[in-house]
């Protein structure tokens, strides 16, 4: 059955004819806390971190996970790119079973914390080993604990990416990249009418000029070394050329065409922790092929060309340092390799 977009409901329905997007924010919002307050404590081991190379809201999770070395408190799970309208799913597993889990569908460890959870089944989430129940979906929480409730056991040399002396300037320079930029693009490309699609449109870049603005004359966004606000922003840029100018009708400009932003995001794109974990391959695979509403023949594009991400960008001299008083990460575990699309495993951390 197919809906008046031409989108099967196996796959999904992502538009709604005639109205704008709007995101389901009600996730399971328990926390993994030092005092156990919701009954979950934070214990290396214990936990799996479920997410999607494809997803920019779970590459917020990768990120951190690898910046603060957490690899040896939380294991991680890499479901596939596509999935149908009821799942992702761990395809990518030999005989489609997460080796942890036990499972196929990652819904099936929702149905065992909410039987018949009535919402989306989403990544990131983290997932209770012991019991196979979703934890929590809540992505931002649970970006932001393992900065603040994991700290025993981070790696020596972790930076501190949601220091207490910025977070009141942090939260007010995220909230609008939140709405705008990070949502603003899917409120672009599944906007169901012109006027909805307009009006995020503009809003988008309203707030990218913002951003860049800010960007001119400042490497990073709060302060003189990464923080949360960057990898969040990080996340949306590096998937802007290849999926969301295109597919999402994100088309004032290209990325690779506004100056501060594209020379900020190679900066980060180069940085240890960030470009190392992204898999183009993937992502294009996730939203061409998930997305039959908005691209009803599955086609994936094979552009855009990946090498300029590599190209020198010059922010060194604008001051600060990536990882402030901490040091870069080591290098990937082998387990957790992207398959190197242009070299990026070769890079050293910059300056």
């Amino acid at each position: 059955m197919t809906n008046n977009t031409g989108a099967s409901e196996d796959q999904g329905v992502y538009v709604n004819d005639g109205q704008g997007y709007e995101r389901d924010t009600r996730y399971i919002d328990s926390r993994i806390t030092r005092d156990a307050r919701d009954g979950w404590p934070v214990e290396a081991g214990r936990y799996r971190l479920v997410v999607s190379r494809a997803c920019p809201w779970a590459s917020r999770l990768v990120i951190v996970r690898r910046l603060l070395g957490l690899e040896d408190a939380i294991s991680i799970a890499f479901a596939a790119p596509t999935h149908d309208a009821s799942s992702w799913n761990f395809d990518l597993d030999p005989g489609g079973v997460d080796p942890v889990l036990g499972i196929h569908k990652l819904q099936e460890a929702y149905f065992r914390r909410v039987p018949n959870y009535p919402k989306g089944i989403t990544v990131p989430a983290i997932v209770d080993v012991p019991s196979g129940k979703v934890v929590t979906n809540d992505f931002v929480p649970m970006s932001l604990d393992l900065s603040s409730e994991w700290t025993e056991h981070q790696r020596p040399g972790a930076p501190d990416l949601y220091p207490e002396a910025f977070r009141d300037e942090m939260e007010a320079v995220m909230a609008p990249i939140y709405t705008e930029v990070n949502n603003g693009v899917y409120r672009c490309g599944f906007a169901g009418s012109q006027q909805a699609y307009e009006d995020a449109f503009e809003r988008l870049f309203a707030q990218l000029d913002v951003v860049s603005e800010r960007l001119r004359s400042r490497r990073y966004l709060v302060g003189d070394h990464i923080t949360e606000a960057d990898i969040r922003l990080f996340t949306t840029l590096v998937r802007f050329d290849a999926v969301y100018h295109g597919h999402f009708k994100c088309n004032r400009q290209k990325l690779s065409e506004m100056t501060v932003l594209w020379a900020y995001a190679r900066d980060l794109f180069q940085t240890p922790g960030f470009g190392d974990t992204v898999d183009f391959n993937q992502i294009k695979a996730h939203y061409y092929r998930v997305h039959r509403d908005v691209n009803p023949t599955g086609i994936v594009p094979l552009g855009p060309s990946l090498s300029n991400w590599l190209e020198p960008h010059d922010r060194a001299s604008l001051g600060g340092n990536p990882f402030g008083d901490g040091t870069a990460p080591g290098p990937p575990r082998p387990d957790e390799i992207v398959a190197d699309q242009l070299g990026v495993h070769r890079l050293t951390a910059p300056g």
